[in-house]
């Protein structure tokens, strides 16, 4: 199918096919003609003529079959392309080269939709010494008709099921039932054969005259009538039916030519003669509609018309270079005199092709187009070339979808020169999918959608790897292992080191060779062959799988010749026990003795060491390289003791690395250490953590010639832990001194186990006066210090507080002297004297006449001082003594305030009524206790220890008594002494048993007064 030349010309050419159909339709009152759809046409039969003669469409491709692979699919062929060409006798030029290579190009770029396989088995064997003229397929079956008039049932891999003779001449149609029970056919000698595969149920009508076609009727095997209709030469299209008597025949209709085709689904069939097509329903025994034949179309015998039912109201007729679609309507009621069925022709499509077979292609159409050769321009020549019959070209498969062409094959059938287009078959399979058969005299071709394992095929054929390789792997991981990727990733490589490529061939070594080992060590010998083995060593697996030692110690030896910075890479990073760590190490050194100072050769033999569990050895390489993991190193292999004696080397290269640090980060604007984890640095910072491993004194020992590195290390030394400093006192005052001053008074103040006298000459000799008067003060030469801060300071507030922390009362009285001749001191000292010394006495020794500036807001000042403390004394004190005289009304009142008790008040230790002896008490007279915290309580219950009895009472309550002479109503003084002495004695002794409140003690309370004194007995 051709596609459209232009808008105006496809308007044209669908206007006129519109038009011309219009005209020629007579029957089926209702019929309704739409405008055919927009799609590929051309602008008249002249143009189809010249457009068609070409060796193919524009638009197909040649596919040529593979005889010796059963499983051949179509393959461009350039080559047969031009041969065919030739044998069509296209030699003018029709088609430039320039165009011929841009069919080329677009073939190589559009994929094909559909995949051909010729039908084996038999089948070569029988069209050998046959050719094949018809064909028709049922679920299970193929039959296949040829012309000595045989038919052969097949298998749908090309068994040969069944064979037998019906016709002594060529069969022109056949077809089969549903159920594969019945085979029909007809022939040129006027016979039609019902023959049944399954039982001797054969039939056979003789017309005399050829006949063309024959249709069953639909569940031919299941129904009793087992009608069928057909046509042929004599243009009666007869239907038979099987009755009690026999077989009825019944001409539906004649007199408008042979009957070409003929179809029959549901209660409808369809039938063309010369005229056109007609539908017949044998529902209501009428004739229900006509379509008549494409306008200028060749006679029908040359290009006999195809019928299809795509459903059961939907006819899809293809009739030389004209599809049309005709679909048949049900009115629910007659209106008038129209039947209640009608018809109307939904599409037209135009084609620049005859059309030798159609069929549906899921919501497409299938198309076997053949496109006729060139015929002889003038019959009067006497040219023989021009006279001698040109060979056809090859049929192709397109496919329509919506108007449009999406895809169009030509097919290399075998002699295709020699056939026409009544020749070619084309059925689609009744099994489930998509499949179809393209049949020609000598061939049988299966055709099937590509699925994606032949979208990979196609990929790598085009060498188009990358795509394939992706696909594959999607289809791997759904599918399993029906396509393998890996094969399809080594072809991929195999291209992509052909062209050169060997970087991207490495990168895909890992997903490709995955653990294949052989393969592995087969490609890196390949690499190293074409020298490029370092394109694939980052990619060589190192744990699974993991190759041979070998191998290993080849990619190694390869990288010290040629690459040393990525050797020292590759040993970083691949584990040591994949390759013998000796043999390297032994070339290494080998190269190592020719150049002495090559870095990397240094720090590949120092990792090598380390590797090999050797890191002591490996210590000296990294110093010299100045390398920061040496710190690391140290630490995690425990080497303290191996840089005993190279303190100074390694401070010295940890401040290097600080120094540079320093200068890059001055560029930026920003003086930082970099690099450091420590004030002092690493180096400082790891010989201070390990004074065990490393001694002190030979750490000293080694930074005295650097006087800064030594302060660094002492100084951290000294924040760790002071007590390891002690010795270096004396060194560590100078070190302060010269490097660190803000540090150097804080020293002074912390340590007492320097020199005094060597601190102060050191002192003096660098003039730090603040750290001179410390020094002064502290050898007790407060004088002289004094004076110092008094001359050389001037400062009156350092003056005092010197006066204030030495507590001297001869510094205040030179102070005060001093002080008398200089007003501005005298000034200080009133703004700021304090508690230590007395205004008053200040005041006094100032000179009558004495002009001092700023002394009156200095007195006031004194005078506000004194006035404010003298209101808060008295304050406090008015707060004091209302505190003292509260609390001693609340003692007064709890001492001697009245207690109460009665019958009802139990004990807070037994629950049981105070005045009632306790369970535990064998004294029946024992006494309650009322303690001041007024918690009641039996004696007995109060007593700490069951092992301690109450003291004895000394007085008879009986005797008493009498004495008192209360039973004559009177008490003496005397008596009343005796009574309160004797409850005095009793209770002193009582409380020294129980102690103090039981219930507090229990709660963990304090008693409020007295101890456990504050109680008082009271008797039971």
């Amino acid at each position: 199918m051709s596609p459209p030349q232009s808008t105006a010309a496809g308007s044209k050419s669908s206007a006129s096919a519109a038009s011309s159909a219009r005209s020629s339709i007579v029957e089926a009152a209702g019929y309704k003609l739409p405008q055919p759809e927009a799609g590929p046409s051309r602008s008249g039969p002249s143009s189809r003529r010249s457009s068609t003669s070409s060796a193919s469409s524009r638009k197909g491709k040649e596919r040529a079959h593979d005889n010796d692979t059963a499983s051949a699919g179509v393959q461009e062929s350039p080559a047969a392309a031009g041969s065919h060409a030739t044998a069509g006798g296209q030699g003018d030029g029709s088609g430039s080269d320039e165009e011929e290579e841009e069919d080329d190009e677009d073939g190589d770029e559009d994929e094909p939709v559909l995949k051909y396989s010729r039908l084996k088995g038999k089948l070569p064997e029988i069209l050998a010494k046959d050719s094949a003229s018809a064909v028709d397929v049922s679920p299970r079956v193929l039959a296949i008709g040829t012309h000595n008039g045989m038919v052969h049932v097949l298998s749908y891999e090309g068994a040969k099921v069944n064979s037998y003779r019906p016709h002594a001449n060529s069969i022109t149609c056949l077809r089969m039932d549903e159920e594969n029970d019945y085979v029909a056919t007809t022939s040129m000698e006027g016979r039609v054969v019902i023959h049944s595969l399954t039982a001797p149920d054969d039939h056979a009508f003789d017309y005399k005259r050829p006949v063309h076609c024959i249709a069953l009727e639909p569940g031919f095997a299941k129904k009793n009538t087992r009608a069928f209709v057909c046509g042929g030469t004599a243009g009666n299209l007869v239907l038979q039916e099987k009755g009690w008597l026999g077989y009825k025949e019944q001409v539906l209709h004649s007199g408008e030519g042979p009957i070409w085709a003929v179809e029959w689904r549901g209660t409808y069939i369809a039938w063309a003669n010369d005229t056109g097509v007609r539908i017949y329903d044998t529902s209501t025994s009428t004739r229900i509609g006509y379509i008549d034949r494409p306008p200028d179309s060749p006679r029908a015998e040359l290009f006999r018309p195809t019928l299809l039912w795509k459903d059961d109201n939907t006819l899809i007729i293809a009739w030389a270079d004209y599809v049309k679609v005709v679909r048949i309507r049900s009115r629910a009621r007659a209106i008038g005199t129209h039947p209640t069925i009608s018809i109307e022709m939904t599409a037209i499509y135009q084609v620049d092709c005859m059309i030798s077979g159609i069929t549906t292609y899921g919501s497409a159409y299938l198309i076997l187009a053949y496109i006729p050769p060139e015929t002889i321009i003038s019959e009067k020549t006497d040219d023989p070339a021009e006279q001698r019959r040109k060979a056809a070209n090859r049929p192709e498969l397109r496919i329509i979808s919506k108007g449009e062409e999406t895809s169009a094959d030509a097919l290399g059938l075998s002699q295709y020169h020699l056939f026409g287009g009544n020749d070619y078959k084309l059925v689609r399979s009744r099994r489930p999918g998509e499949e179809f058969f393209v049949v020609s005299p000598k061939d049988v071709v299966v055709v099937r959608p590509r699925d994606e394992a032949d979208h990979v095929e196609w990929l790598l054929e085009r060498e188009r790897f990358e795509e394939a390789l992706e696909v594959a792997e999607k289809l791997e991981k759904q599918h399993g292992s029906a396509m393998d990727a890996k094969a399809i990733g080594r072809k991929y490589m195999v291209h992509l080191v052909g062209k050169g490529d060997f970087d991207q061939a490495a990168s895909l070594a890992s997903k490709v060779l995955a653990s294949d080992v052989p393969a592995w060590e087969k490609w890196i010998d390949d690499f190293k062959i074409k020298g490029h083995l370092a394109a694939i060593i980052p990619y060589i697996p190192v744990e699974e799988p993991q190759l041979g030692k070998a191998t290993y110690e080849m990619i190694l030896d390869h990288l010290l010749m040629n690459d040393k910075p990525a050797l020292l890479k590759t040993i970083t990073t691949w584990p040591s026990d994949i390759y013998d760590i000796n043999n390297v190490m032994s070339n290494v050194k080998s190269e190592l003795d020719g150049s002495k100072s090559e870095p990397l050769l240094l720090e590949s033999l120092g990792e090598l060491y380390v590797l090999n569990r050797q890191p002591a050895k490996a210590l000296p390489y990294f110093l010299r390289l100045r390398k920061p993991n040496v710190f690391d190193l140290i630490r995690d292999h425990n080497l303290f003791t191996s840089i005993q004696d190279q303190a100074l080397l390694l401070v010295e290269f940890d401040q290097e690395r600080v120094r540079i640090g320093e200068v890059d980060k001055e560029k930026a604007g920003e003086i930082a250490l970099v690099n450091s984890t420590a004030k002092h640095g690493r180096a400082i910072e790891l010989l201070v953590e390990h004074t065990h491993s490393i001694p002190v004194d030979r750490v000293v020992h080694q930074l005295e010639a650097k006087s800064k590195y030594l302060y660094m290390y002492l100084d951290a030394l000294f924040e760790k832990d002071a007590q390891v400093v002690l010795p270096y006192s004396d060194r560590m005052v100078e070190l302060y001194a010269a490097y660190d001053y803000p540090r150097l008074t804080p020293f002074l103040r912390s340590s007492n186990f320097y020199d005094l006298e060597k601190a102060y000459k050191i002192c003096k000799d660098r003039d730090y006066v603040p750290e001179q008067v410390f020094l002064l003060g502290r050898m007790g030469n407060n004088k002289q210090a004094l004076m110092l801060i008094i001359e050389r300071l001037g400062d009156v507030q350092r003056a005092i507080d010197f006066a204030k922390e030495q507590k001297d009362e001869d510094l205040w009285e030179d102070l005060l002297s001093y002080s008398e001749s200089r007003p501005d001191f005298i000034r200080a000292l009133l703004e700021h004297v304090g508690s230590e010394i007395n205004p008053i006495r200040l005041i006094r020794r100032i000179r009558d006449g004495l002009e001092i500036p700023g002394l009156k807001p200095a007195v006031m000042k004194i005078l506000q001082a004194s006035n404010l403390q003298v209101g808060l004394l008295e304050g406090c004190q008015r707060i004091l003594e209302g505190d003292v005289a509260g609390l001693m009304l609340g003692l007064n009142k709890g001492q001697s305030g009245c207690l109460r008790g009665s019958t009802t008040t139990k004990c807070q230790i037994c629950d049981l009524p105070t005045y009632t002896a306790s369970p535990s008490s064998t004294d029946p007279a024992a006494p309650a206790l009322i303690y001041l915290c007024r918690h009641t309580v039996h004696a007995t219950c109060a007593l700490p220890h069951a092992d301690i009895d109450l003291p004895p009472r000394l007085d008879n309550p009986g005797v008493t008594h009498l004495m008192s002479g209360e039973g004559q109503g009177r008490r003496s003084g005397k008596s009343l002494n005796r009574a309160l002495g004797a409850r005095l004695g009793y209770a002193a002794a009582l409380r020294a048993r129980v102690g103090g409140c039981p219930v507090c003690v229990k709660e963990g309370r304090r008693e409020r007064e007295s101890g456990g004194g504050g109680m008082v007995p009271v008797a039971a």
